[in-house]
């Protein structure tokens, strides 16, 4: 393994690794020893890959597995190696005696205790484990930024996952591997097309990270369409009356109502009340009777924004 930390309290950004087993309980249950005789085989490879991997373990409590590592690409790389390697494990097992962990993996500042991790950064990568579905793999978004182009699988956005003290939620993915990935795949290459499906088949919103991209720009280019279409009647039917003014503000507003929903929640809400700000500004620029009637509505948006401001940015619970 990895050469342990040495010296006393301090913080660092790290990538935090945790694994358990799913359905760990039911096992034990069924049969203590050869549960325990598994759990201890499958932990060496665990640890073996980590190490392989340039990562740490730092514990083995119970069922589960804390690791860090320096490179958030080799955190998922290990990971996916893991998962791999148990799949061929569990392939040679009868089904009733498979052991699959669920693995979180997050990017996070931690406070460091000479050779154990603690803090938010730990929490966030134990609440996405959890959410891990059986032989699955859960990312943070700050784990996302770092990979998304760095690796030849897909990610599935799952949406925020709110973690127990702490004020914001987390936007969370899940790792595509295999028959998933190429799935994925395959999603992109038909939203490149224009024939994207609005959902996968499970129901799940499971893009790679250019495919989810590819999906918007369609649709933001029709807008734009619309809106030079307007614009040109306009023109052509007489520029004295400037009544295109009026559906280019409705399209402008479905356009920023449409982004701001597919921000983290955290940002979504914000987002939304400045679009309808701007509308409501617009409303009045293009209704113009010498009076400012929007800053009657713009004060409560403004006052929800600060309140809402001001509540993230109060000190976090410990």
């Amino acid at each position: 393994m990895g050469a342990p930390t040495t010296g006393g309290t301090h913080r660092k950004l790290t990538t935090v690794f945790t694994a358990d087993v799913q359905s760990y309980s039911r096992l034990m249950e069924a049969d203590e020893e050869g549960t325990l005789a598994t759990l201890k085989l499958y932990r060496a490879a665990m640890s073996r890959l980590i190490d392989g991997h340039g990562g740490r373990v730092i514990n083995t409590w119970g069922d589960g597995v804390f690791a860090e590592f320096a490179s958030v690409v080799e955190a998922v790389r290990a990971a996916i190696d893991i998962q791999t390697d148990l799949a061929q494990r569990n392939a040679a097992r009868p089904a009733e005696t498979r052991m699959e962990f669920r693995i979180g993996i997050n990017l996070g500042d931690v406070i460091a205790d000479g050779d154990d991790l603690y803090g938010d950064g730990v929490n966030v990568a134990a609440r996405l484990q959890a959410s891990a579905p059986a032989g699955g793999i859960v990312i943070s978004n700050t784990v996302y930024d770092q990979v998304r182009y760095k690796l030849s699988v897909g990610f599935a956005f799952l949406g925020d996952l709110s973690v127990k003290n702490i004020d914001h939620e987390v936007p969370s993915y899940a790792v595509l591997m295999g028959k998933d990935a190429r799935a994925a795949d395959r999603r992109r290459t038909a939203a490149d097309h224009g024939t994207r499906r609005a959902a996968d088949p499970a129901g799940a919103d499971t893009d790679s990270a250019a495919g989810s991209g590819a999906g918007r720009r369609p649709r933001l280019a029709t807008l734009g369409v619309l809106a030079v279409f307007f614009i040109a009647l306009n023109l052509l039917t007489g520029a004295e009356n400037f009544w295109a003014g009026w559906p280019v503000l409705v399209i402008a507003v479905l356009a920023g109502l449409g982004w701001a929903g597919r921000l983290p929640r955290v940002w979504r809400r914000r987002a939304m009340l400045l679009t309808l700000g701007a509308g409501i500004v617009g409303v009045n620029a293009l209704s113009w009777n010498g009076h400012a009637w929007a800053v009657w509505p713009l004060l409560p948006l403004a006052l929800i924004l600060a309140l809402d401001w001001a509540r993230h940015l109060g000190p976090r619970r410990s």
